[in-house]
């Protein structure tokens, strides 16, 4: 494998700016009323389409710690088949799946139409930030491959 340089290390700044993006994502997921579980859910969920094991690593348990259940987590790659998820929950992972995968327009478009039938717009701007975010994250963490010790 090739040697990798860890980008949040080489270049600290711009990594400490994600950071606090992130942080003021989480808060404003927080004040749009979007529990904790549900955006470790899409940071899990994102992190699965992305394929980043550091990523999936740190949010499994992360969303353990917030109360988040075994089997959910272990369905979550298969939500849509399974009845263990609200219907905000659902939108919320959609809308993060198309902000993920933005290249299927229709799949975006019927994602946004359902969030705006069960989320408010603020938990919908929420959603899409996690998903930016989550994603930037991804990027560093696969791009550096970071290890899962």
């Amino acid at each position: 494998m090739t040697r990798r340089i860890f980008i949040d290390k080489q270049s600290p700044k711009p990594y400490h700016a994600l950071v606090q993006t992130s942080e003021a994502v989480r808060a404003a997921a927080a004040e749009a009323g979007l529990e904790r579980t549900l955006v470790e859910l899409l940071n899990l969920r994102v992190s699965q389409l992305n394929g980043c094991a550091f990523c999936l690593d740190v949010h499994t348990r992360a969303a353990l710690r917030a109360g988040e259940d075994t089997r959910r987590l272990g369905v979550l790659a298969a939500w849509r088949d399974t009845d263990l998820f609200s219907q905000p929950e659902r939108a919320a992972l959609a809308l993060a799946e198309a902000t993920t995968v933005p290249s299927d327009a229709a799949a975006q478009e019927a994602a946004y139409a359902d969030a705006l039938e069960v989320l408010t717009e603020d938990q919908i701007s929420a959603v899409v930030w996690v998903a930016v975010t989550i994603n930037a994250f991804n990027r560093v963490s696969i791009l550096s491959k970071h290890p899962v010790h």
